[in-house]
């Protein structure tokens, strides 16, 4: 795959998210494609990548949901792009904020479809824009324990060469 081609896949991909076409959203992967979300967590297969927009993703941010990708690049099996996404919030402590997040993607490619996807998005400006309080922002370390778990971040971890578990090395203060 190349980056216009990368770029064609996404452009189907968001737009089927705006839609709320879940069936279309997941053909957009493998049959066996994982999706990292950084909320809801991954999502594996695309029985499993449909539920999580329809089920999931689009309960909470209602039916004005905007999502684009930009200056896609691909070398073939790895592609990356950055986005924007947009959406008034339907969760009812949040319910009618509105909140414009960027972020950056990391797509593992394989027969011209998504069999992997990372993305890194700034939870803390969504949060604030939702009114999250500081003190319910501090305990939300789903991420942390996601990010520690991956094996390329231990030997980066603070204590790592002493033993420390890498969850507890990442917690503020450790």
């Amino acid at each position: 795959m190349h980056s216009q081609e990368l770029a064609g896949l996404l452009a189907r991909m968001t737009a089927a998210a705006e839609r709320a076409d879940a069936e279309g959203f997941a053909a957009c992967f493998t049959e066996d494609a994982v999706y990292h979300d950084y909320i809801y967590g991954p999502h594996a297969g695309r029985a499993e990548i449909a539920r999580m927009l329809a089920e999931l993703f689009l309960r909470d941010a209602g039916d004005d949901y905007r999502w684009e990708m930009f200056d896609a690049v691909c070398d073939g099996n790895l592609g990356y792009a950055w986005s924007l996404s947009s959406f008034t919030s339907t969760v009812p402590e949040f319910a009618g904020r509105q909140v414009v997040i960027d972020g950056m993607s990391r797509f593992v490619l394989r027969d011209g479809l998504i069999a992997e996807y990372f993305e890194s998005v700034n939870g803390g400006v969504a949060m604030s824009q939702l009114g999250v309080v500081p003190e319910r922002m501090a305990k939300g370390d789903a991420q942390v324990g996601r990010l520690a778990a991956r094996p390329a971040c231990h030997a980066r971890l603070p204590g790592a060469a002493q033993g420390v578990a890498p969850r507890a090395a990442l917690r503020v203060g450790v």
